[in-house]
């Protein structure tokens, strides 16, 4: 018996369901409201950021304003973005200068003592709307924008030797404090670790203890060396990996803090390799004034509260000599003896953490075998007593010459960081409790790492690119970029017609895609990642080519229009898919170990095959199932 099957709706071929046309315009429509930003340039602006705890008074402000109206500025708008920093923009360049002298002159009347940078920049004109809703336009690279690139190196033998010294003191307090009897011996330091003699007798027992506190830190071993026993000890290479990624990482924490003082809009501190820090700073010129805050020094001071002033203590009156007034991190006053008992030179670490019985957040802090013998003396003599940590910072100091501030030397700023209560004795190893949060003691650990570099950080290389250079390679960037494009688009319209001219509505979103995610993820564009952008312009229409020459060989074969657009789409699909991961890879390759132009090069590239997969095949077969899909077509316009 047979039976006849019920009739089964089948979509047409060549047709799309509502939901990708959906998605496809909202994917162009916030692609659009997102690379929107960048169409609406910059303006002039002044940038002023206080120094250290330094904010902008309301008063202040009034008094710039009423100084900036009466020389006649073209002031456009004033926004505080916090207590540190305002930024003014102008509608010219004469008006920003004129402005910058009027501010300093206001924020910084001892020109010796500047609390605040005032400095000349370029601030997004994109609308407060659209900034509400996120939108900012790219960030431009150096060699766009002009600016200063500085190449740092740091100096790892320092810190390796450093940690050497910390692990030789380690040792010596434990076999001392051996709980079977103090283990005497002599410590040898030797190319990646020490070598640790002590008697015969002990060797077992020195061995043990070693192994049982620091076998996570270094590798021991049991050597004979002429006849003689000892124990090596040597760091192991995720040791010696860790020990410098900390030393990089730490300098760059320090690097960036000192950066802002200089006020610059968006500088960049990127590691690069093993052993460098790369700093780029757009828009400032002054090489000398850069070097001087960079290679400013910073030192952790411990000092003991002077307990007999601080009784009665009138904040304001005069303190008794050899002390001095300061303000607490609450905002109290607070009476410090001048003496320093250990400075920053001698902290290894200070990382957060938690009490192990209460759970509370504490900071524990890590000296070297000096400073602990110091601190110990100290805490001994002085428990229950309030010890201060105070970061002392040298600060540049300027004079206005011919209205552009000129570096004159430098100033010595004090600030309480911490002033605990000493609760026991104690030497290289303590910790800081008070009423801190998890976040708190996070940013006090860093203040306390920020007094002292890791190890000591060289200038290698310098350039400085001026902005005329910068604005050169803006207009031969983007004419590149046109050229090739109205080419890519001229050749297209020509040689495929209609489908052409699907495929050069595709390439324009492909651009606005790719201006839109570098917007979004604030990447950065240089002059590399121009030329990524040409090249993934090529790209995006060799998928097209491949695709509509499939067309091409489906018709001359005789399949009919619709079969051929069907098939050209679906069978091109597995050729573009392996071109582009091929690229993708390399893209990826080349951010993972290239440096910032070769960076700036892989972000665009990747990105651009992105999008440009999605518009070529997504897009444009959109667009001709719109125009093809669901007819009985004859003859392709291809």
């Amino acid at each position: 018996m047979i039976f006849d099957q019920p009739n089964q709706v089948q979509r047409p071929i060549n047709t799309y369901p509502k939901w990708k046309y959906f998605m496809i315009v909202l994917v162009i429509a916030i692609a659009g409201l997102y690379a929107l930003p960048n169409i609406f340039g910059e303006n002039p602006a002044v940038q002023m950021t206080g120094l250290l705890d330094n904010k902008v008074s309301t008063e202040q402000l009034d008094s710039i304003r009423s100084g900036w109206q009466e020389s006649n500025l073209s002031l456009i708008a004033v926004e505080q973005e916090d207590d540190q920093k305002v930024i003014a923009r102008f509608n010219d360049g004469a008006s920003q200068l004129k402005a910058q002298e009027v501010a300093n002159d206001i924020l910084n009347p001892n020109s010796k003592d500047a609390g605040y940078v005032v400095a000349q920049n370029l601030a997004p004109a994109t609308p407060d709307w659209l900034r509400n809703l996120g939108g900012k336009p790219m960030k431009l690279g150096l060699d766009l924008r002009g600016g200063i690139y500085f190449l740092m190196q740091v100096d790892m033998d320092k810190a390796i030797e450093k940690q050497k010294e910390q692990i030789s003191s380690d040792f010596k307090r434990t076999l001392l404090d051996h709980e079977e009897g103090r283990i005497r011996g002599r410590i040898e330091v030797i190319e990646n670790g020490l070598l640790l003699q002590v008697k015969p007798s002990d060797i077992e027992r020195a061995y043990s203890a070693l192994f049982q506190v620091y076998s996570n830190r270094v590798l021991l071993e049991r050597i004979t060396r002429n006849d003689i026993d000892l124990i090596r000890a040597t760091f192991t290479e995720a040791k010696l990996k860790e020990i410098r990624d900390a030393a990089v990482d730490q300098n760059r924490l320090i690097l960036s803090e000192r950066v802002n003082s200089l006020g610059v809009a968006e500088p960049q501190i990127q590691r690069q390799g093993a052993d460098r820090i790369v700093v780029q700073l757009p828009g400032v010129q002054d090489s000398a004034l850069a070097k001087q805050v960079l290679g400013a020094t910073a030192t952790l001071e411990f000092r003991l509260v002077n307990e007999e002033a601080m009784a009665g203590f009138v904040p304001g009156s005069q303190v008794p000599a050899g002390s001095t007034e300061f303000i607490d991190e609450d905002g109290r006053p607070l009476v410090v003896f001048d003496e320093v008992k250990v400075t920053g030179e001698h902290l290894i670490d200070a990382f957060p953490g938690l009490q192990q019985d209460s759970q509370r957040p504490i900071v524990n802090v890590k000296l070297d075998s000096v400073g602990g013998a110091k601190m110990l003396e100290t805490t001994v003599q002085n428990v229950n007593k309030r010890l201060a940590m105070i970061l002392v910072e040298s600060q540049p100091e300027f004079e206005l010459v011919d209205g552009k501030r000129v570096l004159v030397g430098s100033n010595q700023k004090e600030r309480v960081i911490s002033a605990p209560n000493i609760n026991g004795r104690f030497s290289t190893d303590f910790y800081i409790q008070g009423q801190f949060t998890p976040a708190e003691t996070k940013d006090l650990a860093l203040n306390l790492r920020s007094g002292a570099l890791v190890a000591p950080t060289f200038f290698i290389e310098e350039r400085t690119v001026g902005p005329t250079l910068g604005a050169e390679n803006i207009e031969k960037g983007m004419n590149s970029v046109i050229i090739g494009f109205a080419l890519v688009l001229i050749f297209m319209l020509i040689y495929y017609k209609l489908f052409g001219f699907v495929a050069n509505i595709a390439l324009t979103l492909n651009l606005v895609l790719i201006t839109a995610i570098m917007s979004v993820l604030g990447a950065t564009l240089t002059l590399p990642g121009i030329a990524g952008i040409v090249l993934t312009v090529g790209m995006a229409v060799d998928a097209n080519v491949l695709i509509f020459e499939r067309i091409r060989e489906e018709l001359r074969d005789g399949s009919k229009a619709a079969q051929a657009i069907d098939k050209g789409y679906s069978q091109a699909l597995s050729t573009i898919a392996d071109a582009n991961i091929t690229t993708m890879i390399a893209a990826i390759i080349l951010y993972a170990i290239g440096t910032g132009p070769v960076k700036g090069f892989a972000i665009t590239l990747f990105v651009g095959i992105l999008t440009s997969m999605f518009t070529a095949i997504v897009v444009s077969r959109g667009i001709v199932n719109l125009i093809y899909g669901g007819k009985n077509v004859k003859k392709l316009s291809i």
